[in-house]
């Protein structure tokens, strides 16, 4: 008589949730560099569009493997929460880039450099503990220490954001306001979606600690 499982193979969910996240990372280092140097913007901005459906397509495959799982590593509402935080931050990213692009903005100043700084930080952090989720009950400690470090590095984010804004509402040019403001708060949000994927990190662990 043949044997049957219904176990699934864990790894699956695990290896797209770290490809998942250094796509993010990609991303994250194109804005810098998009930032920073602010040359061949249009190469750069075909390059985060591409990392962009690279991440829905890790998405979408997380979520037919979800759907076709009888049993997941965790639970399915971790599983499928994770996967849009992650894929959230990536298209935040892409949206930053788009929006000075679409604007056409001139160089960026200081706090966009801080805030990429930032992003690229944080997003480094999450892929760094992301392996850590295949073994969540002996990595308990790891992990948690890791979503302080997000949880920090998000209050930095936010710090910048807000003088960002104080600064920007400072200049006469409304035009120029309405741009930036609207930049930096996809900017800030990005960092905001990496800490909702340390909530789900750490809940994760906690939960089967």
């Amino acid at each position: 008589m043949p044997k049957f499982s219904f176990m699934p193979r864990d790894d699956k969910f695990f290896d797209l949730f770290e490809v998942s996240a250094s796509n993010m990372v990609k991303a994250a280092e194109t804005l810098k560099d998009m930032i920073y140097t602010w040359d061949s913007v249009d190469q750069k901005m075909d390059d985060l569009t591409r990392i962009e459906h690279q991440g829905d397509t890790v998405t979408h495959e997380i979520m037919f493997q979800l759907n076709r799982s009888f049993i997941t590593p965790f639970d399915r509402e971790d599983i499928g929460t994770l996967a849009h935080s992650l894929d959230d931050v990536t298209d935040l990213i892409q949206a930053a880039a788009d929006t000075m692009v679409l604007y056409k903005v001139k160089s960026p100043g200081k706090r966009a450099k801080e805030l990429a700084d930032i992003i690229c930080q944080i997003t480094k952090e999450v892929e760094i503990v992301m392996p850590s989720l295949r073994k969540h009950n002996a990595n308990l400690e790891k992990i948690l220490n890791s979503c302080v470090e997000i949880n920090r590095l998000e209050n930095v984010a936010d710090t910048i954001y807000r003088t960002a804004l104080t600064e920007l509402f400072e200049d006469t040019d409304i035009a120029d306001i309405i741009k930036w403001r609207e930049i930096y708060e996809h900017m800030e949000s990005a960092t905001d979606m990496c800490e909702d994927v340390a909530n789900v990190l750490e809940g994760v662990a906690l939960k089967h600690a």
